[in-house]
């Protein structure tokens, strides 16, 4: 696997890449933000997996998220001191998939590495054995993971097109929150509930379509599929 490393300091840079080329990873060590978004130019070129610290010298890390996540749909990383849970919500809402707190193990970091990997194709849309999902103007074409309304494509990030292809998959069934979060984020954790409330709301936003998503007070949400 590819591995793009956002790290400023190049003695933590160094030892980290040769752990991480022992156990087969090709890493590319980016400096700065302005250096990180460069090589994910175009469309992550090719890597499976960014490690992204937030004390870099040229931008905030958090700033740099928001650009990834902007441009690809690579899992990101975030590796950082901060470890108050405002700043893993901060982080978690603008497109993080995982959040590693300085000191780290090394065989815990590989282990989440290899987690937000394996999560980048949904198992649910992998063994369907459907191509796409239609509901009324809105179809999701799971192979390619694009998401479409009259014809016109709708960009998502990764997280919420794995929220939208889940709901889909069973219009008009009410998904409690715990099981969203827990299937989607793959995390029992109670902050990424205002994670979840954000996704939705940029979905309803992005889709066009604020009753798409109908909240169910104090249990989850449902698909409401669109009138033909």
């Amino acid at each position: 696997m590819r591995l793009l490393l956002v790290e400023d300091d190049n003695h933590v840079a160094a030892a980290l890449s040769a752990v991480l080329a022992r156990h087969g990873f090709t890493v590319t060590h980016a400096r700065s933000g302005a250096e990180a978004l460069q090589a994910l130019v175009p469309e992550g070129d090719g890597f499976g997996v960014v490690l992204l610290d937030l004390g870099l010298p040229d931008q905030d890390g958090y700033e740099v998220c928001g650009k990834i996540r902007k441009r690809t749909s690579t899992p990101v990383i975030m590796v950082t001191a901060r470890a108050d849970v405002r700043s893993r919500i901060h982080g978690l809402n603008l497109g993080a998939d995982d959040y590693v707190v300085k000191p780290y193990d090394t065989g815990e970091l590989l282990a989440r590495i290899h987690a937000v990997s394996r999560r980048t194709v949904p198992d649910d849309a992998a063994g369907s054995g459907e191509d796409a999902l239609h509901l009324g103007s809105v179809r999701i074409e799971l192979p390619t993971r694009q998401v479409s309304v009259d014809g016109s494509v709708v960009q998502l990030t990764r997280k919420e097109f794995d929220l939208l292809a889940l709901l889909a998959q069973r219009p008009g069934v009410v998904f409690r929150r715990e099981q969203i979060i827990s299937e989607v984020w793959r995390t029992s954790w109670e902050g990424t509930g205002r994670t979840l409330e954000v996704h939705v709301a940029s979905l309803r936003s992005k889709l066009r379509m604020p009753a798409l998503i109908e909240t169910v007070r104090g249990v989850g949400y449902r698909l409401v599929a669109p009138t033909v």
